[in-house]
């Protein structure tokens, strides 16, 4: 990745990492997109899997900083993640929209039942609503919008040849 790469990436993530604590809290819908996934999806496609791992563990305790109930369950599991991001963009990651939504929707909803299981939710009486109804219709937001943004700003994130 050449310097101006990063800059457009690096550029990008912190939009969305503010976007995420201004928008999101504005929309106040039960199922809101999660821009720190987005975020996290966009560095790992472009990341080793280590790399992508420790930015998902440092995205992730920035979420958990808001949230000290469960200190730690958010930045487990984006660091699994952006791990398995990272390490599967090579088989299946293509320039596809299609793709690209799925990409995005996997992403949030494993990582929603990835942080239910790890604050230890998994015997409430919540947990079947929360991981079959609000889970996949919050993926779905979060999968629309990060494809919205992404053909929103495809020039800004193409490679471009010298």
């Amino acid at each position: 990745m050449t310097m101006g790469q990063f800059l457009r990436v690096a550029l990008l993530c912190i939009a969305l990492v503010a976007l995420h604590y201004t928008l999101r809290p504005l929309l106040g819908w039960r199922a809101s997109p999660d821009f720190l996934i987005v975020a996290l999806l966009v560095l790992a496609v472009r990341l080793r899997p280590g790399a992508a791992a420790v930015s998902g563990l440092l995205i992730g305790l920035l979420s958990d900083a808001l949230a000290p109930g469960h200190m730690g369950s958010a930045a487990l599991a984006m660091c699994l993640i952006g791990f398995s991001a990272s390490w599967l963009k090579a088989m299946f990651f293509a320039d596809n929209i299609a793709l690209t939504g799925f990409f995005f929707f996997m992403g949030k909803w494993v990582f929603n039942l990835l942080q239910m299981l790890a604050e230890g939710n998994f015997g409430s009486p919540g947990f079947a609503m929360d991981a079959l109804l609000w889970s996949p219709l919050s993926a779905a937001v979060t999968a629309a919008m990060g494809v919205f943004l992404l053909l929103l700003l495809r020039p800004l994130l193409e490679v471009r040849s010298a």
